[in-house]
């Protein structure tokens, strides 16, 4: 009987041992030959892009610290005085203004945008509102009319304009306006998106840049967040928004007066605007195309970190992906259109069309979403399978350790909560790398224009909403398991616990506290329960 027990153990551990070499067989005879070759490659590669983005960030690092140090203001750089009354003159001695705010269906936040900008400080018969209205809903419409008419009532110059079609989505609005026979007695425009409301003071503080320095076309004032405390994916926002404006413009004006005008919270020339060819909507990024064709007729821009207008963050994952698609699909496939015309143009620089084509286009909006995908979600974590090919430290630790300690000192409260920023930023360059791929070949959602409804958090706080051009309203999170799943994120996911579960077990490389923090961060987003982290 132990005999006939044993036989049967024997038998059924061979065939155990015989399904598990058949299943590994593929991965053996492949592994030498094809995948670690294959596998070193994409390390390499990862490792140039990596180091590319190191220096392109320790480069801002050093020219940002050298700005604080010798406190170079943009006040100090170029001519800035404040704007006077003139007695013989009077109210003309002021420029005509141009205030633009192009909306959809912005009902939570109309009132507050068109109560901002008549607030402007500024002579009432020197500046026009002009409401740029595209909503489809017929009671919005109505209701943006009549604020636009109580403000005209109240002597505000006010214009509420409306188009018959949505060609253009804001770009084609923001084009129509600037048609109207009244505004070529205008010589400079602002512009607001719908959520937006700058403060009173914000056209005396930037006019003032254009009118005693003629090469300026556009000044950019910082974007404040108003509900950035909402919650944690807000947080999170927030450090690499900040980030973006305190280091990446800043450094940008400072050293070749160039950088991607952020579409609305600035002034333009509106010389420099028609120069440039005007606004063009062959991209989802209308706002940087304009900003990379004015720069490359010699216009120079400033941004003013001192002066900040107060907006609202996207405060569900689904408004942030939209997003995150917009602003990475549209710089990737506006590098692809305008390459050629940047490297051929004569009007600017050597120096300065490395700078837009090199660190601008390429290293920050193409490198960056890349790298951080591929090497820290998908081929780090194959090195554990592979222990054949092995990865520098540098580049694990180093290099990503300066990067984001870079990063994280632009907003210094939220310094405690990086780990969360690394892992939930790796999740979004998911997304961002998609977008970016999309953009260069020119395919598929190429110019899907989204735009989630703004929450209304505005009327909380003083403030409202994200970038504004095409509507989806925002649906609460599906009650049933299966209806909130993201398929893609949870995959991942999944891929990086075996692998983070493998190096724990039989690996060496020590990397599965990453790993499992990471697969954590893709299951709290790919199961659903990112609402967990973004609803008050």
């Amino acid at each position: 009987m132990e005999s006939i027990e044993m036989e049967t153990l024997v038998f059924r551990g061979i065939t155990l041992n015989g399904i598990l070499d058949q299943l590994g067989m593929p991965w053996n005879l492949g592994k030498v030959p094809l995948v670690v070759p294959l596998l070193k490659l994409m390390v390499n590669i990862c490792l140039v892009m990596s180091v590319m983005l190191f220096l392109d960030r320790v480069y801002m690092g050093i020219v940002k610290l050298f700005i604080k140090l010798l406190r170079r203001k943009p006040e100090k750089n170029y001519k800035w005085e404040a704007m006077k009354n003139d007695i013989e003159l009077g109210s003309s001695a002021f420029p005509m203004v141009l205030v633009q705010i192009p909306m959809y269906n912005e009902k939570e936040v109309y009132q507050l945008s068109i109560g901002a900008a008549c607030a402007l400080s500024w002579p009432s018969d020197r500046i026009i509102v002009q409401v740029l209205d595209d909503s489809t809903d017929l009671a919005i419409k109505d209701m943006v009319e009549v604020e636009c008419m109580k403000w005209a009532n109240k002597g505000i110059n006010i214009k509420y304009e409306i188009r018959d079609n949505r060609n253009g989505y804001k770009a084609g609005a923001l084009k129509q306006g600037l048609k109207h026979s009244y505004v070529s007695q205008c010589d400079f425009v602002a512009i607001f998106d719908a959520d937006f409301q700058p403060e009173p003071d914000f056209l005396m503080r930037t006019i003032p840049f254009f009118v005693h320095n003629p090469e300026i076309g556009l000044v950019q004032a910082r974007w404040k967040f108003a509900n950035a405390d909402e919650c944690l994916m807000t947080r999170m926002q927030e450090m690499s928004l900040n980030y973006h404006f305190i280091v990446e413009q800043e450094v940008g004006s400072q050293t070749y007066a160039f950088f991607g005008f952020n579409g609305t919270a600035g002034v333009w020339r509106i010389k420099a605007l028609d120069e440039a060819g005007g606004w063009k909507d062959r991209t989802t990024v209308e706002d940087m195309d304009l900003a990379v064709r004015a720069t490359l007729q010699g216009w120079k821009f400033v941004f003013v970190n001192d002066i900040k207008v107060i907006n609202e963050l996207p405060s569900t994952f689904k408004a942030l992906r939209y997003q995150q698609h917009r602003w990475s699909c549209g710089p990737a496939n506006l590098f692809r259109k305008m390459a050629i015309e940047i490297a051929t143009n004569k009007k600017v620089t050597l120096w300065k069309k490395l700078y837009v084509l090199y660190s601008f286009f390429f290293v920050r909006k193409v490198v960056a979403h890349i790298v951080t995908f591929t090497f820290y979600c998908v081929v780090l974590p194959l090195t554990v399978l592979v222990p054949e090919v092995e990865v520098p430290k540098w580049a694990v630790v180093y290099i990503p350790t300066t990067i984001t300690i870079l990063n994280a000192v632009g907003t210094p409260r939220s310094l405690h909560l990086v780990i969360f920023w690394v892992v939930f930023e790796n999740v979004m360059a998911m997304h961002r790398t998609k977008a970016t791929f999309i953009g260069l070949l020119e395919i598929g959602r190429v110019n899907e224009w989204v735009v989630t409804e703004k929450l209304g958090d505005a009327s909380k706080t003083k403030a409202s909403g994200t970038s504004s051009v095409s509507s989806v309203p925002i649906k609460k999170p599906s009650a049933r398991f299966w209806g909130r799943v993201r398929w893609l994120e949870t995959t991942v996911g999944m891929f990086i616990f075996f692998c983070g579960w493998y190096d724990f077990k039989y690996g060496k490389n020590h990397y599965f506290v990453y790993l499992f923090l990471q697969c954590i961060s893709f299951f709290v987003v790919g199961l659903g329960y990112v609402g967990t982290f973004v609803s008050n």
